[in-house]
């Protein structure tokens, strides 16, 4: 069984390498002069926002 202390461990150990690849996925994008378009720049996918309708009083 795993120790508190080792699931601690082990849990920021990979925010930490999620954390890394979405930085260098970040800096290859901005260094990738082909994503550079009108449809680049609109975030999709995991980088939306969502927004909640507003449907009025009620």
């Amino acid at each position: 069984m795993i120790s508190n202390s080792e699931m601690i461990r082990i849990r920021r150990q990979m925010q930490r390498r999620i954390r890394d690849v979405v930085a260098e996925r970040r800096r290859s994008r901005a260094q990738d002069p082909a994503l550079v378009s009108p449809a680049a720049s609109t975030p999709s996918g995991a980088d939306q926002e969502v927004y909640v309708a507003d449907n009025g009083p009620g």
